[in-house]
C-alpha cells in the first residue's frame, strides 16, 4: 500500500521501496541530521496529531499543508486559473480531510513542483485527485517514486494554458521552475515561486540560494539568467513556499532590485 511507502523525516520526500539513504538529502543542497536517517509513512503520519489548514493566502488563492511543522515545512497553493485549479508544489501529508476541503475548493485539474525538495508525495496526490504531475526533466533523476502520472518537459518554458506558464529559471536545482499566473493579482499577474525565487523576511528583497540550509548562494550566472527570464513576464504578486509568504504588489520591482543587488555583492 502507498501510505506505507518510506517518507524521509528530514526532506518528506516519498520512495518507492525502503532504501538506507535518502539522496535528496545526503546533496549538498540538503542534510542528514546528527541522529542519522531516519523514516516515516503516510500511514504513521495519519496517526500523528497533525492539523489540516487550508487558508487563504491571496484573494482567491488558498494554501494547503499542516500548521505542524513536517520535514522542510512548505506548504502547496490552489491556484484558481481559469483554465482549472492547479495545485502548485506539494507537501507530504495527505489524508481524506485534506482530499475532501481541496475537492470543495473546486478540486485540481494538474500538479505543477518547483524543485524536488517538494515532490514528497506527489504520486498519492496526483492518484487522489487523478491528474498529471509536471516536473522539469533536469530534476529527472530525483524522483524518488516513478509513475506513469509524471510528465517532464524541457527547455525555459511550458505553457499549461492560456494563463499559465511554466518558468524554467533553473535556482537553487537545474529544474528549479516558477509558475506565471496571467490572470492573478486581479489581471496585473502573480509569479508562485517554491524557494526558486524566495520570498524572505524583508519583503523588499528574495533570495537565490542554491543551498537554503547550507548557505551555499546561487551562482551569479544562474541569477542573471533567471533575472532575465522574469523580465518577460508581467507579475504583482509573488506567491512564496511558506505559510504567508506573500508580497503583495511591486513584486516585480522587488525581483528586479534583488537581482541588481545579489550580482553587486558577488562581482568582487
Amino acid at each position: 500500500m502507498s501510505a506505507d511507502l518510506p517518507i524521509c523525516l528530514t526532506c518528506g520526500t516519498q520512495y518507492a521501496e525502503p532504501r538506507p539513504d535518502c539522496p535528496v538529502c545526503e546533496d549538498e543542497r540538503q542534510y542528514v541530521p546528527s541522529s542519522g536517517q531516519q523514516w516515516t509513512s503516510l500511514a504513521r503520519l495519519r496517526t500523528a496529531d497533525y492539523t489540516v489548514a487550508v487558508e487563504p493566502q491571496a484573494p482567491g488563492v488558498y494554501g494547503v499543508g499542516t500548521r505542524e511543522r513536517f520535514a522542510i515545512g512548505q506548504r502547496a497553493l490552489v491556484v484558481p486559473a481559469a483554465s482549472g485549479n492547479v495545485l502548485w508544489d506539494c507537501v507530504a501529508y495527505l489524508d481524506d480531510e485534506v482530499i475532501r476541503r481541496v475537492t470543495a475548493l473546486g478540486g485540481i485539474t494538474a500538479i505543477a513542483i518547483s524543485h524536488p525538495h517538494y515532490y514528497t508525495t506527489m504520486v498519492d496526490w496526483a492518484d487522489a485527485f487523478d491528474v498529471p504531475i509536471y516536473l522539469h526533466e533536469h530534476d529527472r533523476q530525483w524522483v524518488g517514486r516513478p509513475s506513469e502520472r509524471i510528465q517532464f518537459w524541457d527547455g525555459d518554458t511550458l505553457r499549461l494554458a492560456d494563463d499559465l506558464t511554466l518558468v524554467n529559471l533553473g535556482v537553487h536545482f537545474a529544474g528549479g521552475t516558477v509558475l506565471h499566473w496571467t490572470d492573478g493579482a486581479g489581471g496585473a499577474g502573480a509569479l508562485c515561486s517554491g524557494d526558486i525565487v524566495q520570498v524572505v523576511p524583508n519583503r523588499e528583497l528574495v533570495a537565490f540560494m542554491y543551498s537554503y540550509p547550507n548557505h551555499i548562494p546561487e551562482r551569479p550566472s544562474v541569477v542573471r539568467r533567471a533575472g532575465q527570464l522574469l523580465a518577460g513576464f508581467a507579475f504583482d504578486d509573488i506567491y512564496g513556499a511558506w505559510w504567508d509568504a506573500t508580497i503583495i504588489g511591486g513584486a516585480s520591482r522587488v525581483v528586479d532590485r534583488s537581482v541588481a543587488l545579489y550580482l553587486q555583492q558577488t562581482s568582487g
